[in-house]
C-alpha cells in the first residue's frame, strides 16, 4: 500500500490523461458495437475499478474490447432477431448480456487451468509490430476528427468502419468536410503537447504537477466555447464528446442493465459466451506481452492472475449492463507515457469515469474531439517512432519481415487477424531456418577426401526434404561420412531415408560410413532401429514397433 501511495504524485495526473483518452474510446466502440452507449461507459469504470485491484499489471489498462466490437454487433443482431425477422435491440442486448456472464466464467476457469501461459508463445517482431500498427491506426483513425469531421466516431481499430468507409477513405471523406475551428484547436493542442515534451518545461516544478493533456483539455474547452455562434466556426455536437446524461424518471440507474437469463444455457449463447472468452483472452493476453516491453521498469504481469481479473471483470460488467472488457493498448501506452507506475493510476481513470458520468457529464459534453485527437497523435507517434523501424530492421530480415507484415495486415483488417498473418509469416520463416539448418555439409577440399554430413542435435520430420534432396546430390562412386555422434534425437521418418540411403549408396558405389550408432544406449529408438536393420529384420511393422514401443 506504501508503495501505491508513494506514487501519487506520477499516478493522479496519468489516471486523468487515460481518463481523457479511454472515454471517446468508450463511447466509439459501444456505437461500433451496436449496444447502448452507457454499455462503453460501465465497461470503462468496471475495467478501471474491479479489474485494476485483481490485475498484476502495474501499468495496464482495461476497458471495452475494441477487437470484439464485430461480434457483439452481430451477437446482439442474430439473439434481437425473432422467427418473424423483426429485430428488438433492448431483447438482444439483455440476452447478449448473459453470454458476457459466461464469457467471463469461462475465463476464469482459464485462468485456473493455467490458460495464460500461451501469451508467451508470441514472437517480439509480431509484438512490437501490433504497438507499431496500433499507434499507426490512431494517429489514422483522430485525423478526422483532428479536422472537425465526426459524423460516426469509430472507436475500434477496424479498417472498415459501419458507415460504410474504411480508414483511409474516411480521411479523404475529411478533407472534404474540414472545420476551422477543430484545426485551430488540434494545431494549438499539438503545440501545448510539444511544449510540455521538452527539457525545459520538465524542469519547472509547476509544469511537473500540471500534465500537457490536462491543460489542453481546459484549452479546447475554452476556444470552442469562444468559437460558438460564429459563423462556420461553430463546433457541432457530433464533434464533441457525448457522455448520456440521466434523465430525472428513474436517474442514474436507469441507464444500468440486467441479463435476460431466459435462453442462457441454449447453444447459441454458449457459443458467444466461449467467443468471448477465447477472443478477449487472447486480446488481454496480447496487450500484457506489449505492455510490458512498453514498461520502463520491466515489471512482468503474472498472466494467469490477469485471466482472473479479466474474468471477473466480465462477469460484473454483464450483470449491470457493460460491453465485453479487455486490456487495452491504448490506454496502457497512454498511462505508460503519462508516467503511471503503479495499479492506481488505472483505479483513478475508472473513478474519474464514474464520477464525470455522475456529477459533471455536461462539462464533459464540452471537450472537443479535436482536443483529444492532439493528445492520442502523440501517443500513437510514441508508439511508432521511426527508431523503432530502424532498430527491427538492423536485426535481419528474419525480425523485420513479421514486423512489417503485422503492421500491414492489422491496419488494413483488425487486431486480431493481423497478428494472425503476423504470427503465420514469423512461423514459416522460423520453419524455413529449421528446413535449411538440420545438418552441417561440408564437400572434399581433396581428391580422396569424403564428404561430410554432420546433423545437427535435435533432427525433425520437417528436416526430411533438405535432408533428402542432400543425399540425392551426392554422386555416384564418391565416399560420405554421416556423423550422428552429437544428435540427441532423429525423427523416425529421417531413420527411414538414412536407411533407404544406405541401401542405395551400395547400389551406386558410394562408400558410406556413419559414426555413431547410439548402439550403447538401446533405448534410443535409433539404435533399436538399427538393430532391426542388422538383423535383416526391415518390414514395416518391426519399423512402426520400434517407433511407437520407444
Amino acid at each position: 500500500m506504501n508503495n501505491l501511495l508513494k506514487n501519487l504524485k506520477t499516478d493522479f495526473p496519468a489516471g486523468i490523461v487515460v481518463f481523457l483518452v479511454a472515454v471517446p474510446l468508450c463511447l466509439g466502440i459501444a456505437l461500433a458495437s451496436g449496444a447502448p452507449l452507457f454499455s462503453g461507459i460501465i465497461a470503462g469504470i468496471i475495467g478501471g475499478t474491479v479489474v485494476a485491484l485483481i490485475s498484476g499489471s502495474k501499468i495496464g489498462v482495461s476497458g471495452p474490447a475494441a477487437g470484439l466490437a464485430v461480434i457483439v454487433a452481430d451477437s446482439i443482431t442474430d439473439l434481437g432477431t425473432n422467427a418473424e425477422g423483426v429485430f428488438d435491440m433492448q431483447t438482444g442486448f439483455a440476452l447478449f448480456l448473459s453470454a458476457v456472464v459466461l464469457g467471463g466464467i469461462f475465463q476464469i476457469i482459464l485462468a485456473f487451468c493455467k490458460a495464460g501461459i500461451i501469451g508467451y508463445y508470441f514472437p517480439n517482431s509480431v509484438i512490437k509490430g501490433m504497438l507499431s500498427a496500433i499507434g499507426i491506426i490512431i494517429i489514422l483513425k483522430q485525423i478526422p476528427h483532428a479536422l472537425g469531421h465526426d459524423v460516426i466516431p469509430d472507436g475500434a481499430e477496424a479498417f472498415f468502419q459501419s458507415d460504410g468507409e474504411n480508414t483511409f477513405s474516411e480521411i479523404w471523406v475529411s478533407l472534404q468536410d474540414i472545420n476551422p475551428a477543430a484545426v485551430i484547436i488540434t494545431l494549438i493542442s499539438m503545440v501545448i503537447l510539444i511544449l510540455w515534451e521538452q527539457g525545459f518545461m520538465k524542469k519547472i516544478k509547476l509544469f511537473q504537477l500540471i500534465q500537457g493533456p490536462l491543460v489542453v483539455v481546459v484549452t479546447g474547452i475554452l476556444l470552442g466555447n469562444m468559437f460558438l455562434g460564429m459563423d462556420g466556426y461553430n463546433l457541432a455536437q457530433d464533434e464533441m464528446v457525448t457522455i448520456p446524461i440521466a434523465s430525472q424518471e428513474g436517474g442514474f440507474l436507469n441507464l444500468f442493465s440486467t441479463p435476460d437469463w431466459s435462453r442462457v444455457f441454449s447453444l447459441e449463447i454458449l457459443v458467444i459466451g466461449i467467443t468471448i472468452a477465447i477472443v478477449a483472452s487472447l486480446e488481454t493476453l496480447l496487450c500484457v506481452e506489449a505492455t510490458d516491453k512498453l514498461d520502463p521498469d520491466k515489471n512482468v504481469t503474472p498472466t494467469n492472475r490477469e485471466l482472473l481479473a479479466q474474468g471477473t471483470g466480465n462477469v460484473i460488467s454483464g450483470l449491470i449492463g457493460g460491453l465485453p472488457i479487455t486490456q487495452v493498448i491504448v490506454r496502457s501506452s497512454a498511462n505508460i507515457q503519462s508516467g503511471g507506475k503503479t495499479k492506481m493510476s488505472a483505479f483513478f481513470h475508472g473513478i474519474l469515469i464514474l464520477f464525470s458520468v455522475l456529477l459533471i457529464p455536461g462539462v464533459m459534453n464540452m471537450i472537443p474531439l479535436s482536443s483529444l485527437a492532439a493528445i492520442l497523435f502523440l501517443v500513437g507517434y510514441k508508439l511508432a517512432k521511426p527508431s523503432v523501424f530502424k532498430e527491427m530492421k538492423a536485426k535481419g530480415r528474419a525480425q523485420f519481415i513479421p514486423f512489417v507484415i503485422t503492421i500491414i495486415g492489422i491496419i488494413f483488417t483488425d487486431l486480431l487477424v493481423g497478428i494472425g498473418i503476423g504470427m503465420a509469416v514469423a512461423v514459416f520463416l522460423i520453419l524455413r531456418k529449421n528446413l535449411n539448418t538440420p545438418f552441417s555439409f561440408v564437400e572434399k577440399r581433396e581428391e580422396g577426401e569424403p564428404t561430410l554430413i554432420e546433423l545437427s542435435e535435435n533432427v525433425t520430420f520437417l528436416n526430411k526434404a533438405s535432408i533428402l534432396q542432400t543425399l540425392n546430390l551426392i554422386p555416384d562412386n564418391s565416399k560420405v561420412v554421416l556423423d550422428i555422434t552429437k544428435s540427441k534425437y532423429i525423427h523416425p521418418d529421417v531413420i527411414e531415408i538414412i536407411n533407404d540411403f544406405e541401401i542405395h549408396a551400395k547400389n551406386t558405389g558410394i562408400e558410406l560410413t556413419i559414426k555413431g550408432r547410439f548402439d550403447e544406449d538401446k533405448s534410443n529408438p535409433v539404435a533399436k532401429f538399427r538393430d532391426n536393420v542388422k538383423n535383416g529384420n526391415n518390414d514395416k511393422k518391426s519399423y512402426l514397433n520400434t517407433v511407437f514401443n520407444s
